[in-house]
């Protein structure tokens, strides 16, 4: 869950915050003060998150990123998206599951991206775990699985107050992840990896979306 400004932006613009805690921008819309500023985390707001995707490479690239970002600023993420998909063959679970231990260790090497060990080995073993679902006739693949931790009954949040870096579906998510072989899947990563790909809504009332504006 992202709800505040970054560093980088909150130093040279004013808003004017809403009651329900969202920010009027310069054009106008509302967004959440972590997509206040104009820059990639308002760029990622406005085209990218929370639009549902049911592409299993996509997916798993959310989630690995999501993981990533674990003790990180999002800013810090995006800025290093496109170093993550080069170094890791753009998420394809299939040539990441055969990478090997020379391989990762090259990868620890690269400042391009964030070189946290255990978080590289994630991406591998996480890759396994996308496959091994795929290829398993008794198991839905990654997409179906996640997609299945939707709300019975989503009720779209009011105020940033509503917001919460976990709800009742990324715990559970998470714990079903995880014993399907899944590392760096807690249910904070989890919840925002829901909320990334769309499957909650924490577009608060009266927020710009891209999933409104599609429709």
């Amino acid at each position: 869950m992202r709800t505040t400004l970054s560093k980088e932006n909150r130093s040279t613009h004013q808003f004017e915050k809403t009651d329900t805690g969202l920010i009027r921008c310069e054009d106008g819309l509302l967004r959440p003060e972590w997509a206040a500023a104009p820059g990639l985390l308002r760029d990622y707001y406005d085209t990218e998150w929370g639009v549902p995707t049911h592409d299993e490479r996509e997916i798993f690239e959310r989630l690995c990123l999501e993981a990533f970002q674990s003790g990180l600023s999002w800013l810090t993420i995006l800025k290093r998206r496109d170093a993550f998909r080069t170094a890791f063959s753009h998420f394809e679970p299939d040539v990441v599951a055969a990478l090997s231990d020379a391989d990762l260790e090259d990868l620890m090497k690269n400042e391009a991206i964030i070189r946290n060990q255990r978080k590289i080995e994630a991406v591998r073993t996480n890759a396994k775990a996308t496959v091994r679902l795929r290829d398993n006739p008794d198991s839905p693949n990654l997409v179906d699985l996640v997609w299945s931790y939707t709300p019975k009954h989503p009720r779209k949040p009011r105020s940033i107050a509503d917001l919460h870096p976990t709800s009742t579906e990324s715990i559970a998510l998470s714990k079903r992840l995880k014993k399907e072989g899944f590392a760096f899947v807690g249910p904070t990563t989890a919840m925002s990896t829901l909320e990334a790909i769309g499957v909650i809504d924490m577009h608060v009332e009266g927020a710009f979306s891209p999933v409104s504006t599609a429709q």
